[in-house]
């Protein structure tokens, strides 16, 4: 543990925070997003940046070597391995630190400079919490503002499945929550977060701590781009979850897992169009069809159920029976 002025109070004994950073490319953020972790108001116990197998680790380091360490705050510390994908390295990342909390910087996001020290306070304020997430939204290449941060607190494990907004980028996890979920999971290449999230789920209640600390940067070369292999990837990890809550008896949570494997049928749609429309300005009609026969395959009712949806609802809204 060690001591640090909880602002407006008393010192107060805090856990000590280690960030990790897993990249293989490092890229025009990396620096940015180092920087922001170094300027913390509560500076990290440490912070591990993990090449796995860039293919100029020279200029990897030269970036993570030039970027100012301000008074108090740790050192960078550069492990490299050979490449083995993200949720490898990032495990690889934690089993590095000694902190009794985990956070994970992506190499293109940027941290408000109170975001280790709000997350802290919230899960000394509430000692029996896994994991804390804040607000976050979304910015471009320049880091002007795409879309505000629209997260919300989650009350109990079902909201968790369901979806409040926690991701990699705004979250904060215990590290004995992280050892005995197994951290993540190297099967997934993505959504490896939402299965960390779904384990830590099961082992306690999450903390939100409602301001936006964290600027998720939005560009050309982001891995969550490929909406196909994303959208893949979540169905492929929901309906785990839900196989083992439909073995467990637990039909509050395949409920709610059925909530979201919804959500993500929509989110599939709602990524297709986007996908479609942008190639259709550039005269693609190739991949025009090809975005609507791969949605159409991949969740072919979703549109009707979601219009169904609505007309409940409308109907409902005008007194009709809620059946």
């Amino acid at each position: 543990m060690s001591d640090a002025p909880r602002a407006g109070g008393p010192r107060a004994a805090y856990p000590r925070v280690s960030v990790v950073l897993a990249t293989n490319r490092g890229g025009p953020f990396l620096a940015e997003a180092l920087a922001s972790a170094l300027a913390q108001s509560l500076p990290a116990a440490e912070l591990v940046v993990v090449d796995d197998g860039s293919p100029d680790p020279a200029t990897l380091r030269g970036i993570v070597e030039a970027v100012p360490v301000p008074d108090g705050a740790p050192r960078p510390r550069l492990v490299r391995r050979a490449p083995s994908g993200v949720s490898a390295s990032r495990n690889a990342g934690v089993s590095e630190t000694t902190g009794e909390l985990v956070a994970f910087l992506d190499d293109d996001d940027r941290w408000h400079p109170d975001r280790l020290r709000r997350h802290v306070e919230a899960m000394v304020e509430q000692p029996g919490t896994v994991v804390s997430y804040c607000a976050m939204r979304t910015v471009d290449a320049d880091g002007a503002e795409l879309v505000a941060a629209d997260q919300r607190a989650a009350h109990d494990r079902r909201d968790v499945i369901r979806g409040p907004g926690v991701m990699l980028p705004n979250l904060v996890v215990r590290r004995e929550t992280f050892d005995a979920v197994g951290g993540f999971d190297p099967a997934y290449r993505q959504g490896e977060d939402l299965d960390l999230v779904l384990k830590a789920a099961a082992l306690g209640p999450f903390v939100f701590v409602d301001d936006v600390l964290v600027d998720y940067r939005h560009h050309a070369s982001n891995t969550t781009r490929s909406y196909r292999d994303l959208a893949t990837s979540i169905r492929r990890i929901l309906r785990r979850h839900r196989d083992s809550a439909v073995a467990a008896g637990r039909r509050d949570l395949v409920d709610a897992y059925d909530d979201r494997l919804r959500a993500n049928d929509r989110f599939a749609w709602w990524s297709a169009g986007r996908a479609a429309r942008a190639a259709w300005r550039d005269r693609r009609v190739t991949a025009v069809i090809a975005d609507a026969a791969w949605v159409a395959a991949f969740a072919p009712t979703a549109p009707v159920a979601r219009t169904a949806g609505r007309v409940r609802a409308r109907w409902r809204s005008r007194g009709g029976p809620a059946g």
